[in-house]
């Protein structure tokens, strides 16, 4: 586990480094192959803040607390930290949707037609892809699982057929189609 600690508007401690470390290091159990962890410490007048960035294959967490002392500033947001790995860990998992979504990333069918009265050719591309019911936060888990642009799924809560994409500066899109 690579875990780096950084301080802004703040003395460096060698103490706080070790204690941020030893409750990152924690996190090792939980997860699967390469952890990277950056821990930013900082103050703000009376404001001690810990912004703590859990990076495994292709999971990002993060957790980020403000409070009086820096101690508990890292603890705290260890806290949301070690709740959404918990909750990633609990969530039930089916073969059948593991291996669907591994079949997402099979290269899709290109068809070639021509057009109607053109001379050249008309480039279809084309992918059938299965839009299993899950809700936005477990759309969110499996499109950085893929590690896809897109994730076609139906929404349990609106049973309507959602797009959920990666955009350009790295975050998220949803698009809820409206029949009109």
């Amino acid at each position: 586990m690579q875990i780096s600690v950084t301080f802004r508007h703040v003395d460096p401690s060698e103490a706080l480094k070790n204690y941020a470390m030893k409750r990152v290091s924690k996190l090792k159990r939980y997860l699967v192959g390469p952890v990277e962890a950056h821990v930013v410490l900082g103050t703000e007048k009376f404001r001690h803040q810990a912004d703590i960035t859990i990076t495994s294959n292709s999971l990002k967490i993060k957790g980020k607390e403000e409070t009086a002392d820096m101690y508990s500033a890292i603890d705290m947001a260890m806290e949301k930290i070690e709740k959404q790995v918990r909750r990633l860990l609990d969530k039930p998992r089916h073969n059948k949707s593991i291996q669907n979504i591994k079949t997402m990333g099979l290269p899709p069918e290109i068809i070639s037609s021509e057009a109607d009265n053109e001379d050249h050719s008309l480039v279809i591309h084309t992918e059938q892809v299965e839009a299993k019911p899950m809700d936005l936060e477990e759309a969110l888990l499996q499109l950085n699982q893929v590690n896809d642009e897109i994730l076609v799924f139906s929404n349990i809560q609106t049973a309507a057929l959602n797009i959920l994409y990666r955009r350009r500066d790295g975050s998220y899109g949803l698009i809820e189609p409206e029949v009109g």
